[in-house]
């Protein structure tokens, strides 16, 4: 998911520095074309470069989100795999103070 995002936040960011000009205000010299709309340049153009923006931002929005719950839950799973270990330490060291006590009875 860390990967995916990273790409994506960067092919926005490469995307915004390859034209010449502002978005939306026609083709640029990147070799590819943006669609119909765009090419034509012109305040539909423009128009239709921001909605895109606001797509990619919402949807990048929207992978940070998903990415900060995909972290908390890591972090609930290691949380509870600490008590548990915690848990069997104290077990063991337990046992280890009851064969003490029994080893001490033993030998007398």
């Amino acid at each position: 998911m860390n990967r995916i995002l990273s790409k994506r936040i960067a092919s926005v960011m490469f995307a915004s520095m390859r034209g010449n000009g502002e978005w939306g205000s026609g083709a640029g010299k990147g070799g590819g074309s943006g669609g119909s709309v765009r090419d034509a340049g012109g305040s539909f153009g423009k128009m239709e470069a921001a909605r895109e923006e606001e797509y990619f931002r919402k949807q990048q929005k929207e992978q940070i989100q998903k990415l900060k719950g995909h972290l908390q839950e890591e972090i609930h799973h290691h949380e509870d795999q600490i008590k548990k270990l915690e848990a069997e330490i104290k077990r063991h060291k337990s046992k280890i103070t009851e064969l003490n006590t029994e080893e001490s009875t033993v030998g007398k």
